[in-house]
């Protein structure tokens, strides 16, 4: 049997892996190739979007592995065109009947996009459908941490919040946010976005110590701190790479080390600005 990844367990009840797949920016045939793959690897938590195009081949993946739907997680993701109570439902629906599923685990607001000013509503639309059983968890990308209180302020939060964090990119007071609301970060493009973090010599070091390569010593400092790193891989072994980060554990000093690496926002997409 393939190792899985442990789980953390989210507001709402839904037993999230500590470790996932991303599929952008995968076409159909190739995530599903991926996917299949992944399955076999022991993925249990896989991440689509509405933008990426892709959620027809994530159903796909699972269908060829298998598995039975139950034993799986699908986070996917929604346009700012959704943005209303009966959008959302419209959303769910597209994107439940491309992944092939009946339900989906954990929906999500992809971007607040602040100027529309209907991401508060968006969330409560997640929330009528985890009332209704369409959907097992309420989540959010790219919120910051003032997106965040209005919906606290509206009464209704979200389960995980997925956001841009790498050593580089620590976002440290967008993670406070988080977790001072019970909210759980989940990262995207976890090992950075030009390949220059996995040659830092602060990483390099760390991988010869350890015995690692760069990409599980940087997976390592997500997991350790109880974020959720989703990285996109395809091949088996590099899916077998980045899966395999649960059986060692970096110094609190040498996390601080691989955390002083932070450049600040430089990078980051404003998401007072951009959104789809």
């Amino acid at each position: 049997m393939p190792r899985t990844a442990p789980t953390i367990p989210l507001r709402n009840g839904l037993e999230l892996p500590a470790l996932g797949m991303g599929t952008w920016p995968m076409d159909d045939a190739q995530t599903a190739d991926a996917v299949a793959t992944a399955v076999a690897a022991g993925y249990r938590l896989f991440d689509t979007a509405e933008n990426y195009g892709n959620e027809a081949g994530v159903g796909e993946g699972i269908r060829r592995s298998g598995i039975a739907r139950s034993e799986v997680v699908f986070t996917t993701k929604f346009n700012k065109r959704w943005h209303s109570r009966e959008g959302v439902r419209e959303a769910f629906s597209a994107s439940a009947q491309r992944l092939g599923t009946e339900y989906v685990d954990l929906l999500m607001v992809h971007w607040p996009n602040p100027d529309q000013d209907q991401f508060v509503e968006a969330v409560q639309g997640i929330a009528d459908l985890l009332a209704e059983g369409m959907v097992r968890g309420i989540g959010v990308s790219n919120f910051k941490p003032a997106h965040l209180q209005r919906l606290a302020d509206a009464g209704v939060l979200p389960d995980l919040n997925q956001i841009q964090v790498d050593p580089r990119h620590i976002r440290q007071s967008s993670r406070q946010a988080n977790s001072r609301l019970g909210i759980v970060t989940e990262s995207w493009s976890p090992l950075g976005r030009d390949g220059g973090l996995l040659k830092d010599p602060s990483v390099t070091a760390l991988a010869a110590k350890y015995e690692r390569t760069p990409g599980q010593i940087v997976l390592r400092w997500h997991v350790q701190q109880g974020l959720v790193p989703i990285p996109k891989a395809s091949s088996r072994a590099h899916l077998e790479e980045n899966l395999a980060v649960f059986d060692f554990a970096l110094e609190e000093a040498e996390i601080a080390d691989l955390s002083a690496l932070d450049t600040g926002e430089d990078g980051i997409l404003d998401s007072d600005s951009f959104g789809h």
